[in-house]
Protein backbone atom coordinates (compact mmCIF):
# COMPACT_ATOMS: atom_id res chain seq x y z
CA UNK A 1 0.00 0.00 0.00
CA UNK A 2 0.67 3.33 -0.72
CA UNK A 3 0.73 6.15 2.16
CA UNK A 4 -0.39 9.27 0.32
CA UNK A 5 0.63 12.18 2.17
CA UNK A 6 -2.18 14.81 3.01
CA UNK A 7 -0.41 17.97 2.67
CA UNK A 8 -2.19 20.44 0.32
CA UNK A 9 0.17 20.17 -2.19
CA UNK A 10 -1.27 16.66 -2.96
CA UNK A 11 -4.31 17.69 -2.68
CA UNK A 12 -7.21 19.60 -5.15
CA UNK A 13 -10.33 21.24 -3.56
CA UNK A 14 -13.82 20.32 -5.49
CA UNK A 15 -16.32 22.48 -4.00
CA UNK A 16 -14.80 21.97 -0.25
CA UNK A 17 -12.66 23.88 2.44
CA UNK A 18 -9.62 22.48 3.32
CA UNK A 19 -7.45 22.65 6.07
CA UNK A 20 -4.51 20.48 7.17
CA UNK A 21 -4.41 19.92 11.01
CA UNK A 22 -1.06 17.81 11.98
CA UNK A 23 -1.76 14.54 9.49
CA UNK A 24 -5.46 15.21 9.19
CA UNK A 25 -7.11 16.72 6.30
CA UNK A 26 -10.28 18.80 7.41
CA UNK A 27 -12.62 19.22 4.86
CA UNK A 28 -16.12 20.61 4.55
CA UNK A 29 -18.78 21.67 1.86
CA UNK A 30 -18.56 24.92 0.53
CA UNK A 31 -20.85 25.45 -1.74
CA UNK A 32 -23.69 23.58 -3.78
CA UNK A 33 -25.12 23.57 0.18
CA UNK A 34 -28.75 22.42 -1.17
CA UNK A 35 -28.06 19.62 -3.09
CA UNK A 36 -27.03 15.88 -1.84
CA UNK A 37 -24.96 13.54 -3.92
CA UNK A 38 -22.78 15.63 -5.53
CA UNK A 39 -19.27 16.57 -6.50
CA UNK A 40 -18.09 18.25 -2.77
CA UNK A 41 -15.03 16.69 -2.25
CA UNK A 42 -10.44 16.97 -2.04
CA UNK A 43 -8.83 15.03 -4.74
CA UNK A 44 -5.50 13.73 -4.92
CA UNK A 45 -3.12 14.61 -7.61
CA UNK A 46 -1.07 13.44 -9.71
CA UNK A 47 -2.55 9.48 -9.14
CA UNK A 48 -4.79 7.95 -11.63
CA UNK A 49 -7.04 4.89 -10.41
CA UNK A 50 -8.80 2.20 -12.05
CA UNK A 51 -8.52 -0.66 -10.26
CA UNK A 52 -7.23 -1.74 -6.46
CA UNK A 53 -8.02 -0.91 -2.79
CA UNK A 54 -8.37 2.72 -1.31
CA UNK A 55 -8.68 2.53 2.79
CA UNK A 56 -8.61 5.76 4.93
CA UNK A 57 -9.52 6.60 8.49
CA UNK A 58 -13.28 9.23 8.93
CA UNK A 59 -14.64 10.81 11.55
CA UNK A 60 -17.95 12.77 10.75
CA UNK A 61 -19.02 16.01 13.13
CA UNK A 62 -21.60 17.96 12.49
CA UNK A 63 -20.91 21.51 11.68
CA UNK A 64 -22.43 24.04 13.94
CA UNK A 65 -24.84 25.33 10.86
CA UNK A 66 -25.48 22.20 9.78
CA UNK A 67 -29.28 21.16 8.74
CA UNK A 68 -31.38 18.92 10.81
CA UNK A 69 -31.29 16.18 7.62
CA UNK A 70 -27.57 16.26 8.01
CA UNK A 71 -25.68 12.89 9.23
CA UNK A 72 -22.11 13.60 8.86
CA UNK A 73 -22.24 12.24 5.65
CA UNK A 74 -18.18 10.91 4.73
CA UNK A 75 -16.36 8.98 2.49
CA UNK A 76 -14.66 8.43 -0.43
CA UNK A 77 -15.12 9.42 -4.54
CA UNK A 78 -13.06 6.90 -7.03
CA UNK A 79 -12.77 6.73 -10.53
CA UNK A 80 -13.10 11.17 -10.82
CA UNK A 81 -12.79 12.65 -14.36
CA UNK A 82 -11.05 15.66 -15.68
CA UNK A 83 -13.94 17.89 -15.22
CA UNK A 84 -14.77 16.35 -11.73
CA UNK A 85 -18.20 15.90 -13.31
CA UNK A 86 -18.51 12.08 -13.55
CA UNK A 87 -17.36 9.32 -10.69
CA UNK A 88 -18.42 6.49 -8.05
CA UNK A 89 -18.44 6.94 -4.40
CA UNK A 90 -19.12 5.52 -1.07
CA UNK A 91 -20.37 7.19 2.08
CA UNK A 92 -21.37 6.44 5.75
CA UNK A 93 -24.02 8.27 7.41
CA UNK A 94 -22.98 8.04 11.58
CA UNK A 95 -25.98 9.74 12.71
CA UNK A 96 -27.34 6.58 11.15
CA UNK A 97 -25.47 3.95 13.17
CA UNK A 98 -24.82 3.10 16.92
CA UNK A 99 -26.48 5.98 18.54
CA UNK A 100 -29.47 5.28 15.75
CA UNK A 101 -33.11 4.34 17.42
CA UNK A 102 -34.89 4.74 14.48
CA UNK A 103 -35.28 1.38 12.38
CA UNK A 104 -35.99 3.09 9.23
CA UNK A 105 -32.73 5.33 9.75
CA UNK A 106 -30.39 2.43 11.02
CA UNK A 107 -30.93 0.46 7.30
CA UNK A 108 -29.37 3.92 5.92
CA UNK A 109 -26.13 4.11 7.33
CA UNK A 110 -24.16 3.68 4.19
CA UNK A 111 -24.53 4.63 0.60
CA UNK A 112 -23.37 3.87 -2.71
CA UNK A 113 -23.80 6.77 -5.51
CA UNK A 114 -22.58 7.60 -8.98
CA UNK A 115 -22.69 10.92 -10.10
CA UNK A 116 -24.33 12.13 -12.14
CA UNK A 117 -27.70 10.91 -11.89
CA UNK A 118 -27.58 7.68 -9.96
CA UNK A 119 -28.04 9.53 -6.20
CA UNK A 120 -29.27 9.14 -2.91
CA UNK A 121 -32.62 10.80 -4.36
CA UNK A 122 -32.78 8.68 -7.73
CA UNK A 123 -32.81 5.63 -5.53
CA UNK A 124 -35.19 6.85 -2.97
CA UNK A 125 -37.69 7.85 -5.96
CA UNK A 126 -37.50 4.65 -7.72
CA UNK A 127 -37.45 2.67 -4.56
CA UNK A 128 -33.77 1.31 -5.08
CA UNK A 129 -32.86 -0.20 -2.38
CA UNK A 130 -29.84 -2.44 -3.43
CA UNK A 131 -27.43 0.31 -2.45
CA UNK A 132 -27.59 1.16 1.55
CA UNK A 133 -27.34 -1.20 4.31
CA UNK A 134 -26.81 -1.12 8.03
CA UNK A 135 -23.92 -0.80 10.46
CA UNK A 136 -23.84 -0.31 14.15
CA UNK A 137 -20.39 0.43 14.66
CA UNK A 138 -20.32 3.80 13.22
CA UNK A 139 -21.52 7.40 15.09
CA UNK A 140 -20.73 10.97 15.01
CA UNK A 141 -17.47 12.26 16.64
CA UNK A 142 -15.83 8.31 16.43
CA UNK A 143 -13.07 7.54 14.04
CA UNK A 144 -13.88 4.69 11.38
CA UNK A 145 -11.55 2.70 9.04
CA UNK A 146 -13.85 2.95 5.32
CA UNK A 147 -12.34 0.47 2.57
CA UNK A 148 -13.15 0.50 -1.43
CA UNK A 149 -11.58 -2.04 -3.57
CA UNK A 150 -11.86 -1.77 -6.85
CA UNK A 151 -12.20 -4.65 -9.92
CA UNK A 152 -13.32 -3.41 -13.32
CA UNK A 153 -17.43 -2.88 -13.21
CA UNK A 154 -17.26 -4.50 -9.02
CA UNK A 155 -16.50 -2.84 -6.41
CA UNK A 156 -16.53 -3.50 -2.44
CA UNK A 157 -17.31 -1.28 0.67
CA UNK A 158 -15.84 -2.46 4.11
CA UNK A 159 -16.43 -0.13 7.35
CA UNK A 160 -14.41 -1.25 10.11
CA UNK A 161 -13.26 -4.52 8.40
CA UNK A 162 -16.65 -5.32 8.18
CA UNK A 163 -18.44 -6.12 4.65
CA UNK A 164 -20.81 -2.99 4.50
CA UNK A 165 -21.55 -3.24 0.38
CA UNK A 166 -21.10 -4.86 -2.96
CA UNK A 167 -21.74 -3.25 -6.26
CA UNK A 168 -21.60 -5.72 -9.15
CA UNK A 169 -22.15 -3.06 -11.81
CA UNK A 170 -20.71 0.44 -11.24
CA UNK A 171 -22.27 3.16 -13.16
CA UNK A 172 -19.43 4.38 -15.23
CA UNK A 173 -18.28 0.60 -15.77
CA UNK A 174 -14.55 -0.28 -16.08
CA UNK A 175 -13.45 3.52 -16.06
CA UNK A 176 -10.00 4.97 -14.51
CA UNK A 177 -9.60 8.54 -12.56
CA UNK A 178 -9.10 10.38 -9.28
CA UNK A 179 -9.26 9.43 -6.08
CA UNK A 180 -11.11 12.02 -3.08
CA UNK A 181 -12.56 12.43 0.17
CA UNK A 182 -15.87 13.02 0.15
CA UNK A 183 -18.17 15.24 2.35
CA UNK A 184 -21.70 16.32 2.18
CA UNK A 185 -24.00 18.93 3.61
CA UNK A 186 -23.59 20.34 7.21
CA UNK A 187 -20.22 17.86 7.68
CA UNK A 188 -16.96 18.89 9.69
CA UNK A 189 -15.02 15.64 8.27
CA UNK A 190 -11.86 14.01 9.31
CA UNK A 191 -9.31 12.22 7.37
CA UNK A 192 -6.00 10.41 8.16
CA UNK A 193 -3.98 7.47 7.73
CA UNK A 194 -5.24 7.59 3.09
CA UNK A 195 -3.58 4.48 1.63
CA UNK A 196 -3.63 3.30 -1.89
CA UNK A 197 -3.07 0.10 -3.72
CA UNK A 198 -3.04 -0.06 -7.39
CA UNK A 199 -3.56 -3.46 -9.37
Amino acid sequence: MKVIELIETNLTKSNTSLEIIKDMARISKINKLEEDDTNTFVSVNDLEFHNGVIEVDVCGKLRNDAPIHARGFIGLVFRVNDMNNEFEAFYIRPTNGRDCNDPIQKKHACQYFSYPGYTYSYFREYGINDYESELNSIALDKWSHIKVIVKDETAIFYVDNRLALKVDKLKHGDSKGKIGLYVDIGTDGWFKNLKVELQ
